[in-house]
């Protein structure tokens, strides 16, 4: 595998989480940076779209990341929470199709089954999770940025997977039946 940094990102108009992992040429993960851009402050919508568009430009100004893995709005919530979340989305996207870089979007329930086999993980799960396979520790304060770290490792289990990439707007998930079934599928996430 070629060497790649990958940028995670969990959109969002109150707080959007980042998260930026390498691979190396052995095809070996490792953490970059992580943050939480905080746009409770600012009220026009547009101008939050704005500051959006303009953190992630910097991220990948800065990292010159290949990869955008962007975790895609999730249904059940009221259609004014998706199209807002959607809107965030966008304002990422564009950053990063900007520069050419290519773009994959992951449902929620698929990062967290992809990171701790259990769709249904809370936060702390998964940071703890992400924090095992990266080899680092996370401050509380950078919970809303693990679900992005996360985002970025599903989409380098997706990139190095031997089954095939994701196929461009489709959802994959890897359901295991239970933790002993996940452990005998993923043994080299398990330590």
């Amino acid at each position: 595998m070629a060497p790649k940094t990958i940028l995670g990102i969990d959109p969002g108009t109150n707080l959007l989480g980042f998260g930026i992992v390498a691979v190396d040429a052995s095809g070996k993960p490792s953490f970059i940076d992580m943050g939480v851009l905080d746009l409770r402050g600012i009220a026009s919508p547009y101008d939050k779209l704005e500051c959006i568009y303009r953190k992630v430009s910097a991220l990948c100004d800065l990292h010159h990341p290949s990869d955008l893995a962007i975790e895609s709005p999730f249904y059940g919530k009221n259609a004014q929470v998706i199209l807002k979340l959607g809107r965030a989305q966008g304002a990422a996207m564009i950053a990063a199709s900007a520069r050419g870089m290519s773009v994959s979007e992951y449902a929620p329930r698929e990062a967290k089954m992809t990171i701790c086999g259990n769709g249904a993980a809370t936060k702390e799960q998964v940071a703890l999770m992400v924090e095992k396979t990266l080899g680092i520790n996370i401050e509380s304060k950078y919970l809303d940025a693990t679900d992005a770290l996360a985002i970025a490792m599903c989409h380098f289990y997706f990139l190095t997977s031997p089954v095939g990439k994701k196929p461009a707007g489709k959802g994959r998930s890897r359901k295991s039946s239970s933790w002993e079934q996940f452990i005998k599928d993923n043994p080299d996430r398990v330590k």
